[in-house]
Parts: structure tokens; sequence; C-alpha cells
């Protein structure tokens, strides 16, 4: 906006036109005849109502272009209101400040914005720096468009001091949760600065492309809208890096660089013949690499050659003509399969679709080439743009009474708009910014957000989707899924397999996450190590600093194991079936306590005595290997018996009393117990108890597993 807008033409623009890399087909303005022209209806007063401003035409023929129906005539209304409110402001350059709000509408008209937007556009800056009220935008232009002029008004700093910025952008954002919109404007207005930037102090210039690094340029990905965001880059490239920028520019400019062309139309020439041959219609374009692009692949493969300046670029009709397409140059090209990506069947978080391979020519030149529809094409370009109004069926609503914002969508199950618009992660975005304390939190984690690039599914367990950020851990997942109340997360199951909270997720990936029922447990201290995304770490850090006294507890050095015992005698009668000899003592093996109606095997002892063993028992299988006899044995009338249970649960105050409790309560005496150290938040109990009645145990076994923190109780199955 105005205090980014600078000088018509910088250096780093006139080296990206002068390399010819500049993405073609965009026209760039000629800002100086704009200005003539704005200086001319200053004087001359406003054109006749029959025909558009002669600055605003080129707008009106690229918004002609995509949409040939479209009214005009509202453009020509919010051009004479920006107009007369910017009359007499200049920009930094010299130019009227009209200027500026025309190559934003153009900016987003060449993408194919629908009216609403350019509308909006052309009026982004006239409640920040005149006169015009936001009442007046919407009474002359109806409720969209004074939405989205207020969700790019920055805050006033008077108000905010050193947070202005911070704010401005969380007012941005959850503004674009409504509509996208607003972000497209943003992306243009900041472009169009950042083409201008050349007279800026070198200081100012640096610390706006840093934000536009961290922040818009993410955003431009996130939203899909890769023709801005290449530029944004290539301009942020020459500001912070100028001596690699340089050296990019050195490259393209060179033999390698120019020979490149010849190279890469003649890859496209033999995929076009063979493509006429297969009987596919398909456009094939080379499409140049941007300065970073090319910076990058210098940096991967070191010297570049011939195609590596370039891509392949194919255009079909339908989804199953990009496989055909593939299938054809898989047959007579030789593939390089490690660079194929399928992202029509697995659509990338930001819309993006397309087919990505590498092929090798009979003379060895490796080309990679992009498989997509027209339409892949349009939305891998625009993004969001793209898409038009989020709100409406009708391409355009801008009179007052348009539709009302909630209308024109579908609503998902759990109540979410499934508005394509609305990715994942801005809707987890918007979540965990309103948790943010303070303007320095929500800063520093919006950079922290952006900057992972990649997205991730897991499925619940109750068969629902979670999406998150590569590198999420299951701490992530349960805050995700369950917000505050994943304080009380006790562990987690990742593919029905029990794992620690800090195992990262991968894509695909199940994942149940368990609860203790007790509302007053709290995260550990060290979940901050695992979290990765800021709705986690926001509430983590929170509940902590509310409960000082967990989060500067230290940590429980490794304990011994613990051990209880009481003298038991009592025990279920077990009997022995001996053909010789007076009869023996019976006692049930310790290994795997067997209880009634248990199927026993016996085996003599020294001292005369049968242990009986489960017939499962693996000790069983040991004293028939070394050639031990079996004894037959069986249960006698008593009902009371002894057993002994493996409770394996996650780590939290007060676990042994509950389980004791428990136990006691379903009418059970513990003769031992053992308590092993935790490892990885897991303990595990054994206990060797008494039962009156051997019926009682599955009961004794279930209100065990209902103890919160308990995930597994089970009998011992031998050494």
């Amino acid at each position: 906006m105005s205090a980014e807008a600078t000088n018509p033409v910088s250096a780093a623009e006139a080296a990206i036109t002068d390399t010819g890399v500049r993405r073609r087909g965009r026209a760039r303005l000629d800002l100086r005849r704009i200005g003539r022209a704005a200086l001319l209806g200053a004087t001359a007063g406003p054109a006749p109502r029959d025909r558009l401003p002669d600055a605003i035409s080129h707008v009106a023929e690229a918004h002609r272009a995509h949409h040939p129906d479209a009214d005009l005539s509202v453009l020509r209304r919010a051009y004479v209101l920006a107009e007369s409110s910017h009359r007499g402001q200049f920009r930094k350059s010299g130019e009227p400040y009209i200027t500026h709000p025309l190559a934003v509408t153009l900016i987003l008209a060449e993408l194919g914005a629908e009216t609403t937007t350019l509308t909006a556009s052309l009026l982004h800056d006239t409640v920040e720096d005149t006169e015009v009220t936001l009442d007046q935008v919407r009474r002359e232009f109806g409720d969209e468009v004074a939405y989205l002029v207020d969700g790019v008004t920055k805050v006033e700093k008077i108000d905010y001091g050193a947070a202005a910025e911070p704010e401005t952008f969380r007012k941005m954002l959850v503004a674009t949760g409504d509509d996208v919109r607003v972000m497209s404007i943003k992306l243009a207005d900041r472009l169009h600065n950042m083409r201008t930037l050349g007279v800026m102090r070198p200081e100012k210039q640096a610390r706006i492309a840093k934000v536009t690094r961290d922040v818009l340029i993410p955003l431009a990905e996130r939203l899909g809208v890769q023709a801005l965001k290449t530029e944004l880059e290539d301009l942020v490239f020459a500001i912070l890096h100028p001596e690699e920028y340089e050296t990019t520019r050195a490259l393209i400019a060179g033999p390698a660089g120019t020979g490149s062309t010849d190279a890469l139309a003649a890859a496209a020439e033999q995929v076009a013949a063979v493509l006429r041959e297969a009987d596919i219609a398909a456009d094939v374009l080379v499409r140049p690499r941007h300065f970073v692009s090319v910076h990058r692949a210098r940096l991967k493969r070191g010297e570049l050659r011939g195609c590596d300046f370039g891509r392949l670029l194919v255009l079909v009709a339908e989804d199953a003509d990009c496989y055909a397409v593939l299938g054809e140059l898989h047959t007579c090209f030789t593939p390089l399969i490690s660079e194929f990506k399928d992202f029509i069947a697995a659509p990338k978080f930001n819309l993006y679709q397309s087919l990505h391979t590498a092929i090798a020519a009979p003379d060895g030149a490796v080309a990679e080439v992009l498989i997509r529809t027209h339409r892949m094409h349009k939305v891998a370009e625009a993004g969001v743009v793209a898409l038009g109004s989020p709100h409406a069926t009708t391409p355009d609503s801008t009179a007052p009474d348009a539709a009302d914002p909630s209308e024109g969508f579908e609503t998902a199950g759990d109540g979410e708009r499934t508005d394509p618009t609305r990715p994942g992660w801005l809707a987890r975005l918007l979540d965990w910014q309103q948790s943010a304390p303070d303007a320095d939190t929500f800063w520093n984690s919006l950079h922290a957000d952006l900057a992972e690039d990649r997205e991730i599914t897991v499925f619940r367990a109750d068969g629902g989707t979670l999406g998150l950020p590569a590198g999420a851990t299951c701490v992530d997942a349960a805050y995700a899924q369950h917000g505050e109340a994943a304080h009380g997360c006790l562990g987690a199951r990742v593919n029905g397999r029990l794992a620690p909270l800090s195992t990262p997720l991968s894509d695909g990936d199940t994942v149940q996450l368990l609860l203790a029922q007790d509302t007053g447990s709290g995260p550990s201290p060290a979940w901050l190590d695992h979290a990765r995304t800021p709705a986690a770490r926001i509430a983590i850090t929170a509940w902590l600093q509310a409960h000082p006294e967990a989060a500067h507890q230290p940590a429980a050095a490794p304990r011994p194991q613990l051990s209880v015992a009481a003298d038991r005698n009592s025990r279920a009668e077990l009997h022995a079936d001996l053909d010789d000899g007076p009869p023996a003592p019976v006692r049930p093996a310790g290994c795997c306590t067997p209880v009634p109606p248990d199927e026993i095997t016996g085996f003599r002892v020294r001292g005369g005595a049968v242990t009986a063993h489960r017939t499962g028992c693996p000790a069983v299988d040991t004293m028939r290997r070394l050639g031990r006899t079996a004894v037959p044995v069986r249960w006698g009338d008593a009902a009371h018996c002894r057993v002994t249970l493996v409770a394996e649960s996650f780590g939290r105050p007060g676990l042994l009393a509950d389980l004791t409790e428990a136990i006691a309560t379903a009418g059970a005496e513990v003769v031992s117990a053992t308590v092993e150290p935790p490892n990885e938040q897991r303990v595990r109990h054994t206990y060797t108890l008494e039962l009156p009645d051997a019926a009682e145990l599955p009961r004794l076994m279930r209100a065990m597993r209902d103890v919160p923190g308990v995930y597994d109780v089970g009998r011992t199955h031998g050494l």
C-alpha cells in the first residue's frame, strides 16, 4: 500500500524483463501512460458515462478475456471514486497514486479474477489513505466489496504501535477465512509494491522483502497462486541475495541459458511428434524456469545444460488424456521413474494438479515434463483466484443486495463448510490464532506454521480425517482433534500399535488418541519438544503458565522396581492322579498361575511336589523337550484361586491407588504387586491376586481396564 510504494521499475524488474524469463502473457503496465491519463482525467473531468475512462481500458480488456459477459459499469464507478479520492496523491516515484490500484487490478484481471474482486482492488487503498469511508463503499458497491476492502485495510499504527504489522496480518487472515479474495488482493498489492521497491532505502527494502519471503510467498504457495508466487520469489531473491541473483542472471543470459531455448524447442518438437502420431490432441509448450528455480537447480545438479533451464508443459482437454500422454512418453522415451509424481490422483493441499515426469531423449538430454488439462493449468497459475467468489452461485455479486455469504455451500457432517477455497491449513491457522495471547506469539507462530510446506492426512479411529503439516506428531494430532481436552492425552495407537506421543505421523496413518477421564490432568513440559503445530504449542504453553508447579517440576529420576507382598496360603484345590506312590501336593505354577476352569498339565518337581501349568504355557513345551513326563492334574471343588495379572498403562499421578482400589472393589486380595519404572510414559504393573471365585476373573479384568490410563490387562503367559 502507500507506505510500500516507490518508483515504477526496479533494477530487479528490469533484469527479469531483459532476460525474458518473466512469465509469458504478463503484460507490463505502462505506468507513465496511465499517469498521464489520470492527470488528464483530473483536469478534463470524468469520462462520459457511455464509455470507460482511458486509464482503465487495459483492465477491461484483460477482464473481458476471461469473462466476456462481465458488466463493466461497476468498474467504471469504482475507478471514478478511486481516481477522485486519490487525486493529488503521488507515489514516491512521482507518478499519480491511482497508478498503484490500477496496476494491482490489472494483475488480478490477468489471472481471471471476477468483477467483485477487481472492484475491491480499485478501491483497496481508499479507506486507508483517503477520506472515503467504509460505509460509503458499502452503500455504493455492496457488502462484499466493503468486506474485501476492509479486509486489506491496515490497522492504525497509532492504536497498535509496534504490533500494527502482526495485527494487520491477523486481521487479513481472519477475513481470508471467510473470503480468500482478501488475500488475493493483498498478494497482488504486494507484488506491485515489490516491483516498484527500487527507491526505498536499502534497509527498508530488506525488511519488506523478508516479510514477503516469510509470510506472503508461503501464503501464495498455499493458495495455489503460482503466477504471483514465482515473481515474488524472484524479486525477493534480487533484494536479499544480490550476488547469487547476479550469478543466476548471468548464467541465464550466457551461452548455456540462451542455448537452452534450442534444446527445449527440440525436445518439445519430439514430444509433439509422438503425441500427433498417437492421435492425442495436445499443446506442447516450453516453460522457462524463473530465477529462483534456476538457482535451486544449479545448487542441486551443479553445472546446468540445455533442458535444465526449463520444462515442457503438455496441455490436454481431459483428465484421461493426461495418463494417455504419460503412457506414450514412457513408451517412446526413457523415463526417469524417480522423477514421476501423480498430483492428479493425489492433489496437493493448495489445489494443484498435474503429472510430473522426466524423459531422456536418444541424445541423452533429460527434459522434465508437466502434464495437465487446461482447467488444471488455470488453477495451477491462479489458484483460488480462478475459483471466483466463494459466496455466490453467480460469478459476480457486486450489487448491494448480494447473496448472503453463508449461502452457496454444502456442509460437512461436522458442520464445517466444504468450501475448496478454505483448505485445512487455513482452518487450523484460524483456530490457533484465536489462542495466541499477544502479537509476538502470533507473529512467531505464523512464521513457523507457514514454514511447513507439505501437508499429510491421517485417519482418526472414528473414521474422520485430520490434516496436519508434515512432521506432525501424536501430540499435534491430539490437539487438532480434541483441542484443550488433549491436555489429558495419555498415549496413542498408531496403525493399531501403541506409540509414544512423540511419534511422528506419516501420510495415511491411523491414529487413536487415548484420553484420561480425569479432567484435571495436564501436559508434560516435554510435550513442547514434540509439538510441531502452533495450536499444540500455544495450548501447552498456556497450560504450563497457568500451572507453574507442573512446568517447573523436576524430571523424575528412574525409580527402582516397587514390590509389595503379603502371605496368602489360600488357593484353588488341585489334585494329581498318580499311578504310584502316595498323593503328592499340587500347586499352580507361578509362571502362568492357572485358575479354574483353565486346562492344566502337571509335572513333578523337586521334593515330590507337582506344579500345574496352563496347557498353553511355554514351560510345558520346554518340559516335554527335556523328556519330562506329564502328570494328569485336575481342579477340586473349591472355587477360590490365585492369579497373576499384568496391567499395561500410561503413567499418571494416582494410577497405583486407582488400580488397587478397583481390585479391592472387585473382591480380590493383593498377594504381591510389582511396578516397573516408566518407559516412554508407559508403566507395567504385575499383580498376584487371590479371588474368592475364579468365575469373577473376567469382571476383575474389565474393572482394571476401566481405570483411566490402563490400556491393556492380561494374564501372565509364562517365562
